[in-house]
């Protein structure tokens, strides 16, 4: 699991990236032909890290239900993000992942129930979700290199 973690870290130090490289009306932009902004993909894999590992498991998220369902799966922006919460979501970006880490090393995630993602992916394991996660993050990496192209 140390090399899962150390991708997942390396990872959300690119997404930290985004929030010295563009402002807040740059975050919230939704170029033609795209669905989602910057802030939009940061917001969503957060949640869906805290779906694919704690609610998987059968435990508490440490986000709210409402930050939840403004970044789940489906959804897309709707209103311009404050800076406020752009602040919260920087913020999440690395203290979950405190979080997660102390918890797994900890013996907190004692049961997993197994699902097959909305892209087909069989996930039998919490190790499954925590690969996936980090596949995941990359997809949505991606999207924001594309994304920033148009900004």
């Amino acid at each position: 699991m140390e090399s899962v973690f150390k991708i997942w870290k390396t990872s959300r130090k690119i997404y930290l990236d985004f929030f010295d490289q563009y402002t807040v009306e740059q975050l919230n932009k939704v170029s033609d032909g795209f669905s989602n902004n910057l802030i939009w993909n940061i917001g969503h894999v957060i949640v869906v890290q805290q779906s694919l590992i704690y609610k998987a498991s059968g435990l508490e998220m440490y986000v709210s239900e409402d930050l939840f369902n403004r970044y789940k799966s489906g959804t897309k922006p709707v209103t311009a993000i404050s800076k406020n919460e752009i602040d919260e979501l920087k913020a999440l970006l690395t203290s979950l992942i405190e979080k997660t880490e102390k918890d797994f090393l900890n013996g907190k995630f004692v049961a997993y129930n197994e699902r097959t993602t909305g892209t087909g992916f069989y996930l039998a394991s919490l190790r499954d979700s925590f690969e996936f996660n980090n596949y995941h993050e990359g997809l949505h990496l991606g999207y924001m290199m594309s994304i920033r192209k148009f900004i």
